[in-house]
């Protein structure tokens, strides 16, 4: 199973609720303001990207990451709790 970040910038509209409710659907945490991890089976940094972009506006941002080293400190939630 890999470990996905998601990073985000949402401008004019700021609308959260849709992007929020994808990640929950996800099984993702927050580990900071803009920025979740989740863990998932069978798919691409492309295809989560695609299945976020539906879920803002066409002038945010998103960037997804498959991550196999990561240090933080100081965060909302630690990617270690991921099952």
């Amino acid at each position: 199973m890999a470990l996905y970040f998601v990073s985000y910038d949402l401008n004019k509209q700021k609308n959260y609720q849709k992007l929020y409710a994808a990640l929950e659907n996800l099984g993702a945490i927050r580990m900071l303001d803009s920025a979740w991890c989740f863990k998932h089976n069978d798919t691409t940094c492309t295809n989560l990207r695609e299945y976020l972009a539906n879920q803002v506006d066409n002038d945010d941002s998103l960037i997804v990451s498959e991550v196999v080293n990561w240090s933080s400190w100081n965060v909302v939630n630690n990617p270690n709790k991921l099952s």
